[in-house]
């Protein structure tokens, strides 16, 4: 693997918390990867059993990512992650690097805000969800305020112990062990954004997501209305293809080591009937850059290229308006 991009390695898992069903290689499946890696590509297929029908939407993306990385878009020393799972279908389409701790950045800020509801759950009524906190919660997630993120946690540590920031991980993993695996909270996010050292996979995003559109969690239809205010993501908006009606419930991250966005894309078939899907997407960089307003741009445009790339496919699955 000396010397090939993180996002090109496939990591095969046996069990999938978030709903995917497991993926066993067979002989015919693993002609179909060996062939694969023969053309430089290792790919390890979410859904082995449609390898015979063709290219996996697994494969098209790391094509396809590889493609922007040898048009500068991606740089070969940035790590990147991605996921893509599929409510109808129910199984996972998109698996790359899932299980790696990335930095969470803001995309942290939705795990917050579930922390203070685990919370306000355990208080037995010394904790309130006023309005006061509901807007706080909003200014969290909607404007991506560092400062009232910092509040909420702030508000969890002292309901547990005052342990600091880390005593939101320490609700999240207590009530949801399953779900937040690769997350580890160590620090408060500063006003000035940068924070380095929270960590998040995709996988947790994922699982998260997963929970939240089925109601596993207390106050998940609080934590996806305050996702699907408007917001300028990078999934949805500017995405070629995409409809301008489509929902989105998403929380972007960004830092001067980081582009990321993780969220549902909640379409339409031509009946009329939801077809949701998560789409995660992360790049992280090794170092700070010193151009952060032209490097974040052009992470984002290539995210929503990743973005069209799965809304085409996904139209294609389940004739989409």
């Amino acid at each position: 693997m000396q010397g090939i991009p993180q996002d090109l390695w496939v990591h095969s898992k046996d069990t999938l918390a978030d709903g995917a069903a497991p993926s066993h290689l067979d002989r015919r499946s693993f002609l179909a990867l060996s062939a694969l890696a023969g053309g430089g590509l290792v790919c390890g297929l979410p859904s082995i059993a449609t390898a015979a029908r063709g290219p996996t939407l697994q494969a098209e993306l790391v094509g396809l990512v590889k493609r922007l990385r040898a048009e500068g878009k991606i740089r070969w020393d940035e790590k990147t992650s991605w996921s893509v799972y599929d409510f109808t279908g129910r199984k996972k389409l998109v698996s790359v690097n899932e299980e790696e701790p990335r930095q969470a950045a803001s995309m942290l800020k939705p795990f917050v805000a579930q922390a203070f509801f685990y919370t306000l759950g355990d208080s037995g009524g010394r904790l309130q969800y006023s309005a006061g906190i509901r807007d706080t919660m909003e200014h969290m997630i909607r404007k991506s305020s560092n400062t009232a993120t910092t509040e909420i946690m702030q508000l969890v540590s002292r309901h547990n112990g005052n342990m600091g920031p880390r005593a939101t991980e320490h609700v999240l993993k207590r009530h949801a062990p399953q779900v937040f695996r690769q997350t580890s909270i160590v620090e408060y996010i500063p006003a000035n954004g940068r924070t380095y050292r929270n960590k998040a996979s995709a996988r947790d995003y994922s699982r998260f997501l997963y929970a939240q559109w089925h109601r596993q969690m207390p106050y998940s239809a609080e934590v996806l209305d305050i996702m699907s205010l408007p917001n300028h993501d990078r999934i949805t908006r500017g995405v070629s293809n995409m409809p301008s009606d489509v929902r989105v419930y998403d929380k972007t991250g960004s830092t001067a080591m980081l582009c990321g966005n993780m969220g549902i894309i909640e379409c339409q078939d031509r009946r009329g009937r939801p077809r949701p899907y998560t789409f995660i997407g992360i790049i992280e960089k090794a170092s700070r850059t010193n151009y952060y307003g032209r490097w974040i741009t052009n992470r984002s445009n290539a995210m929503r290229e990743v973005s069209n790339l799965v809304y085409n496919y996904m139209r294609g699955q389940h004739r989409l308006v």
